[in-house]
């Protein structure tokens, strides 16, 4: 695949040290990168519009339609591989991804199958201060299990049902607390950058690269390297920068921030997700409104839906209240919020119009698995029935 992408298409293939497979392309401000699973990554470019997303998506998409087709490749957009047991899936060498595996379980019973059977569609969106990157953080936290829900879309492991809506959200649960979750010291009153790097500076390692070497690590935490030194080696920008990229909570916070919540999607949903956030974290009024909305809620409340979300999707209950009101709600904010900001396309439609599809879905309280149980014959083979109605 990378091969006739780099042919055919313009991109460029980067390998981690010399001798290394390549394992990540570039082109532009774009890159595609291969999780541990060889699960299949676009990373777009930073762009002003939800529109040219869509349109960066749609065209990466066209770049593999043939090159699938000669290899005789189907894409699922779902958050769970459907029918693979983790033995039947690789693992890409990627130096960290080495660590990880051996790490990770002793922290949580799912950490192997995060790392190798679920899929993602986040977004990246900008700040313009440490104020307002608290702000925007502390939002994307306290929506991020109805955000799940809105999205939740892997109802089956290994070729059947498992009466959830999302065992990507359920394999969460079970991933190594230091380094995951709802970030509970962002939700005191007084969260800052210092206290985002106080608690980053506190979580173990992975690993230091020197010289196209992975020096394991998993000992330490950033604090004590930094203090301490590993090995003879001594903290540098780059090992931090390395560290900062192996937390994973359900928003973090980098050069942008990051929000993680949503199953992969089909198609019809991808651009949503992006459209979601930009509504609600890019227009003041639309960001006040949902504040005002999701500001009592407490983090133990929030924390318990987790749990119920992966089981009913919408159908759970946060506060009292099914999520699918809570859901509605919060799309009234960002359909406000992108109406103000007035990106309109060539065909003049502001960036509602990527909403669509999602609005119906919750005024049904449908999440994306629901929809595919409904057409699913549980009698019939799985797989045919997935390249019809899960293909990207």
């Amino acid at each position: 695949m990378f091969r006739r992408l780099v042919e055919r298409h313009g991109w460029f293939g980067e390998r981690e040290h010399a001798d290394g497979v390549v394992i990540s392309l570039r082109r532009g401000h774009s890159s595609i990168t291969l999780e541990p699973g060889a699960q299949f990554e676009l990373s777009g470019a930073p762009l002003e519009t939800v529109h040219e997303t869509c349109t960066e998506f749609r065209g990466h998409m066209a770049e593999l339609a043939d090159i699938s087709e000669e290899l005789g490749l189907s894409w699922l957009g779902l958050g769970f591989h459907p029918l693979a047991s983790a033995d039947d899936l690789p693992w890409v060498p990627k130096l960290r991804y080495g660590v990880m595996r051996e790490y990770l379980p002793t922290r949580g019973s799912m950490a192997l199958d995060m790392m190798r059977r679920t899929a993602t569609v986040q977004a990246n969106l900008d700040f313009s201060d440490e104020q307002d990157a608290i702000r925007k953080l502390r939002l994307a936290l306290r929506a991020s299990p109805i955000v799940t829900a809105m999205f939740a879309n892997s109802p089956f492991v290994e070729g059947r049902a498992t009466g959830e809506r999302s065992r990507r959200a359920r394999v969460w649960l079970h991933m190594d607390p230091d380094r995951s979750g709802l970030l509970p010291f962002a939700w005191e009153e007084h969260m800052s950058y210092r206290r985002y790097v106080e608690w980053a500076l506190d979580v173990p390692m992975f690993m230091l690269k020197r010289e196209g070497r992975a020096l394991l690590n998993t000992g330490q935490t950033f604090r004590a390297f930094l203090d301490d030194g590993f090995e003879g080696a001594r903290a540098t920008m780059s090992d931090w920068e390395i560290h900062v990229n192996t937390l994973f909570p359900e928003a973090r916070l980098k050069n942008t921030l990051e929000v993680r919540s949503a199953d992969g999607q089909s198609t019809d949903m991808t651009c949503a997700l992006p459209a979601l956030w930009k509504g609600l974290l890019y227009d003041a009024s639309a960001m006040s409104k949902a504040e005002t909305l999701l500001e009592p809620l407490r983090f133990e409340e929030v924390q318990r839906c987790r749990e119920h979300v992966a089981d009913r999707g919408l159908r759970a209950t946060l506060a009292g209240r099914e999520v699918a009101e809570w859901a509605s709600e919060l799309l009234d904010a960002a359909e406000t919020g992108l109406r103000h900001l007035s990106n309109l396309s060539s065909s003049g439609d502001d960036e509602t119009v990527h909403l669509a599809r999602l609005r119906e879905r919750v005024s049904r309280a449908s999440t994306p698995a629901d929809d595919l149980l409904d057409r699913i014959d549980a009698a019939a083979p799985l797989l045919p029935q997935l390249l019809e109605h899960a293909q990207v």
